[in-house]
C-alpha cells in the first residue's frame, strides 16, 4: 500500500475529452489552480506515445503543486513517467496492476459491489472508486447511488471515492455516505470557469467535513 494520506483524495478531478474543446492539459492545470488535491489523466483516445508525453508533463506540474497524479487504465504509462500511481477498472487487469506500477505507487480500482471491493484489496488497491450517479462523461458506467457507497464502505477499510454525476451541490451527500473524497470530470471540464468550479467544489468538501457529526 502506498497511499500515505487518504486526504489527498478529497477533491479529485478526472480529465476527459471535453465537448467544450478544452484539452486534458488545460483541465488539469485549471483544477490544480482551483485547489484539486488529486488529478487523474483519463485519455482513452490517445495512443501510448502521446499519452506518455502528456502524462510526463502533468506529472511534473502536479509534483510541483503537491497534487497527487494518477493515470487511468494504463499503469505502464504511469510507471514510465513517474506518476504517483494509476487507476484501473474491472476490465483493465486489476489483478496485475500492482506488479506493473510497483509497490510504492498508489493504486486505485473501480468496484461496483462489496465482493469486488474485497477482491480489490487482495489485488493491492490503496483506494476504491465507486460510481454513484449517471455521467455523460462515462456513459457505460453502472451507477449504484448512495446505497452502493454505503455497501462498499461497510465491506472494506480502504478509502472510497465517489464518482459520477457529482458536483459542488451534492458532494456533501457522497461524503456523508462514507466516501473519503469526490471525483468529478464534467463539473470542471464543462464549467464556464473551471478554476472557479474547482474552488467551489473544494469549498463544498471543506464545509461538509467541518459540519458537526459530518464525515472525517
Amino acid at each position: 500500500m502506498a497511499l500515505s494520506d487518504p486526504r489527498a483524495l478529497r477533491v479529485y478531478v478526472v480529465t476527459s475529452s471535453a465537448p467544450s474543446g478544452r484539452s486534458h492539459r488545460e483541465i488539469a492545470r485549471a483544477a490544480i489552480q482551483g485547489g484539486a488535491t488529486a488529478i487523474q489523466l483519463r485519455a482513452p483516445e490517445l495512443g501510448d506515445r502521446a499519452l506518455t508525453s502528456l502524462a510526463a508533463d502533468l506529472a511534473r506540474a502536479c509534483r510541483e503543486a503537491g497534487v497527487l497524479f494518477l493515470v487511468n487504465d494504463r499503469p505502464g504509462v504511469a510507471a514510465a513517467v513517474g506518476a504517483d500511481g494509476a487507476h484501473v477498472g474491472q476490465s483493465d487487469d486489476p489483478a496485475g496492476a500492482r506488479a506493473v506500477v510497483g509497490p510504492n505507487a498508489v493504486l486505485g480500482i473501480s468496484v461496483a459491489s462489496p465482493q469486488e471491493a474485497r477482491r480489490a484489496r487482495g489485488f493491492g488497491a490503496d483506494y476504491l472508486g465507486v460510481t454513484v450517479w449517471p455521467s455523460a462523461t462515462k456513459a457505460d458506467a453502472d451507477p449504484g447511488g448512495l446505497e452502493r457507497i454505503d455497501a462498499v464502505v461497510r465491506a472494506t477499510d480502504l478509502p472510497v471515492v465517489g464518482i459520477g454525476g457529482i458536483d459542488a451541490g451534492n458532494a456533501s451527500d457522497v461524503l456523508a455516505g462514507g466516501a473519503i473524497g469526490v471525483a468529478v470530470s464534467s463539473a470542471i471540464a464543462e464549467a464556464v470557469d473551471p478554476v472557479a468550479a474547482t474552488r467551489e467544489l473544494a469549498a463544498a468538501v471543506r464545509d461538509a467535513l467541518a459540519e458537526p457529526g459530518g464525515p472525517r
